[in-house]
């Protein structure tokens, strides 16, 4: 098998097995992420933080939205035409549609989007993880095009992959266009990224 196709292989693998668990394993794990996010030392207290709309199995943020120090404005994702995303404010009950790949996105215009760099923290869900800080995503590059610059600086925001605890795998290594996450969590663990 070529690197690829391993790849594709581990992915289809990891999303069953997220998807294999149970609607209570889910809710649950979603109220012990959101207490774990916001136990991270380096949380930020004002700023834009971006979440995701949860699909295919992906571990739920909505308990960590609701939780947000009042100095947080909570964002979704938004795909763009150069390949990177936008990030736009959301709450429950504005308004969404659905992007190319069927995932809600705020129906706001191009003004009320935010750059990543603006952003004070992203928290990007993973497929699969690795003990060391490695996180391995869909494939389609999105997060590591838009945080790309984090590769060479260590600037805002922080970012966190987050999953259920039975993502965890062996990875291959990063390829060159991997952003690593500053932390990993997990509804029973926080994996730290080590100083560089």
């Amino acid at each position: 098998m070529t690197p690829d196709a391993d790849r594709a292989a581990l992915r289809r693998q990891l999303r069953q097995r997220r998807r294999g668990l149970s609607a209570a394993q889910r809710v649950a794990a979603a109220e012990a992420l959101g207490e774990r996010l916001l136990a991270l030392p380096a949380h930020p207290r004002r700023g834009y933080v971006a979440g995701y709309w949860a699909v295919d199995g992906e571990i739920g943020l909505h308990a960590w939205q609701l939780r947000l120090p009042p100095g947080l404005v909570y964002c979704l994702p938004v795909l763009h035409a150069d390949g990177r995303l936008r990030f736009a404010p959301w709450r429950p009950g504005d308004p969404l549609v659905s992007n190319r790949h069927g995932i809600p996105e705020p129906d706001v215009g191009p003004g009320a989007l935010l750059e990543a760099r603006e952003l004070a923290m992203a928290v990007l869900p993973l497929v699969g993880f690795a003990a060391d800080g490695r996180r391995l995503g869909m494939g389609g590059g999105w997060y590591d095009r838009s945080f790309g610059f984090r590769r060479t600086q260590a600037a805002p925001p922080l970012l966190v992959g987050v999953g259920f605890d039975e993502q965890e795998a062996e990875l291959p290594p990063d390829a060159p266009w991997d952003v690593r996450p500053d932390a990993l969590c997990t509804p029973t663990r926080t994996l730290q990224r080590p100083p560089a």
